[in-house]
């Protein structure tokens, strides 16, 4: 033992616990429990002693140790593209799937996660070598209120306005409100359709959220979530049956179409208003250049 084995014991004790922390599984059952759990606390304990390594490395003008700080880096990646391929063979056989964009979120954040594990057990042994233990405990609380924070981002609920809708049919065409959703000739189906299905509107509250929501993959994520928390009337082979969400092209609206097992209205708000708004469907039209020309 020497003067850093307890710095760096701390360090990764401290980095695993806040792995352990933003490690959750909801109702996405994403990453199951046991295995993947063990997987990522697993990724997590190896993450946070390269940060922990890193800083007596440094101190003893080893500069050349922490290059493999870039090779923890490529394997991270791999992290990322793991989840992709895992969620993306899943996907197939999901009654409403969760679609690309949401899943390369998904792989975005398990990736991102391990570097916050890095920094926090850096930051953490750094404290404890160049203070003491009670520093390094006072800029572990900031580390894990600050993680706490920034884990999770915007939900709809912060950008759009949602309200139920009357599911009707003209002719054959399927409405929910006066937006179109499609177009159902078998009377069987229509009946099934008035008896299960329910409609909701959601209207963006600025002008840079309605093409956030016409992004198709966060259309995709709004039916799969609200399809996972309150079931689904469907099954293979009813292509009839399936939850669509269309956009009304004069104002930005969207009208969504579900089939949910569980028809409570106030559930399904607050289901659709936790969707998360996913990065890569973020747009800001009002920040070009163009929009801000005097």
């Amino acid at each position: 033992m020497n003067e850093y084995t307890y710095p760096i014991l701390f360090g990764v004790t401290i980095g695993t616990l806040a792995r352990i922390i933003i490690l959750k599984t909801d109702y996405r059952q994403y990453p199951t429990y046991l295995h993947g759990k063990i997987i990522h606390i697993a990724l997590g304990f190896i993450a946070a002693s390269l940060g922990a390594v890193a800083v007596p490395a440094i101190m003893e003008k080893e500069f050349t140790a922490v290059t493999f700080l870039t090779i923890a880096a490529s394997q991270f990646r791999e992290v990322r593209n793991m989840e992709r391929g895992t969620l993306t063979e899943m996907d197939g056989y999901e009654l409403v799937p969760r679609g690309n964009t949401y899943i390369e979120g998904i792989a975005v954040a398990f990736e991102s996660r391990n570097y916050l594990v890095i920094f926090t057990a850096l930051f953490v042994t750094m404290a404890y070598l160049i203070w003491n233990v009670y520093f390094a405990i006072f800029v572990t609380i900031i580390c894990f209120l600050l993680i706490k924070k920034y884990m999770s981002g915007s939900t709809l609920g912060d950008i759009v306005s949602i309200k139920e809708a009357t599911v009707s049919f003209d002719g054959a065409g399927l409405y929910v409100d006066n937006i179109y959703i499609m177009n159902i000739g078998l009377p069987a189906r229509q009946a099934d359709i008035m008896k299960y299905g329910m409609g909701f509107v959601l209207t963006p509250k600025n002008f840079d959220v309605r093409s956030t929501i016409a992004n198709l993959g966060q259309r995709q994520a709004i039916l799969h979530d609200v399809s996972i928390s309150l079931g689904v009337i469907r099954d293979s082979g009813t292509p009839a049956l399936v939850p669509l969400i269309k956009r009304d092209l004069d104002d930005g609206r969207i009208g969504v179409f579900v089939l949910p097992q569980d028809k409570d209205v106030k559930k399904a708000i607050k289901v659709i208003s936790s969707v998360p708004v996913l990065e890569n469907a973020i747009r800001m039209p009002s920040e070009s250049k163009a929009q801000n020309k005097e």
